[in-house]
């Protein structure tokens, strides 16, 4: 069996004339927590929409559990969260219950009742991001970090074996933004989930991820968090452009 979940083999990629990925090669083994790294700009996004199936590579291939993107269709073993507690709007009228029920609609059908079964799954989502304290309650009252935490919830609930996470923390309180990333390192290390996290605090999840990728249109760097560690400010800085340090936060 192939240890890579996803594979990226000298992918490219341009909006119009722009280049913003070029030559592309990244290899995610089972199991990891990867944070993808790197300034505005530099193409972080892009790479997770490509390894979407959302966008197409100029050039290049990109395979998931080692098939061509192209001919990949079971795509409920991915889940996709995006900064949407940024954008949130607080008036839907929606459960935390419901819209976590949501992420079943694959496997249950669009207005089928849930089973027993499924009612669990949805109830143990819930659980695991640490939300069964909510669940009647209406999703829009609920603060930038919790509705997150509930979408983390809807995108699991099907039980993908990837999740892919875009900035997860714009919206949520800086008070909360490390008890969020605990939260990620557990789905990680209990359910066995692989986190593909695009993030711009590098300091926030350099204690938290297994391994790093450092993008700038190029891929920079590539590997396990303690190679990462032991890079020097300089490094970072002529490969993001500008003076930057790395500051690992305290691990709880």
């Amino acid at each position: 069996m192939n240890d890579y979940i996803v594979e990226v083999s000298g992918v490219s990629f341009r909006y119009d004339r722009r280049n913003v990925l070029e030559q592309i090669d990244l290899k995610i083994p089972r199991a990891a927590f990867l944070g993808i790294v790197g300034p505005n700009g530099s193409g972080k996004s892009t790479l997770l929409k490509l390894i979407l199936g959302l966008l197409k590579p100029l050039e290049g291939e990109i395979r998931l559990f080692g098939t061509p993107i192209n001919k990949f269709k079971d795509w409920s073993r991915i889940g996709f969260v995006s900064q949407k507690a940024n954008s949130f709007n607080t008036g839907y009228p929606a459960t935390v219950f419901e819209v976590v029920a949501s992420g079943l609609t694959k496997k249950t059908g669009l207005f089928r009742f849930l089973g027993n079964e499924a009612k669990k799954e949805v109830l143990d989502a819930i659980r695991s991001v640490g939300m069964e304290g909510y669940v009647h309650q209406n999703i829009g009252e609920l603060s930038g970090g919790q509705q997150q935490r509930v979408f983390i919830a809807r995108a699991i609930a099907s039980k993908p074996e990837i999740l892919i996470l875009d900035e997860p923390t714009v919206g949520v309180d800086q008070r909360h933004v490390q008890s969020f990333y605990e939260m990620l390192e557990r789905l990680n290390k209990q359910l066995g989930i692989t986190l593909i996290l695009v993030t711009h605090d590098i300091g926030a999840i350099s204690n938290r991820v297994t391994h790093v990728a450092c993008l700038n249109k190029h891929l920079y760097f590539h590997g396990d968090r303690e190679a990462f560690e032991k890079l020097d400010d300089k490094k970072l800085s002529s490969w993001y452009h500008h003076d930057i340090r790395l500051l690992s936060h305290e691990h709880g």
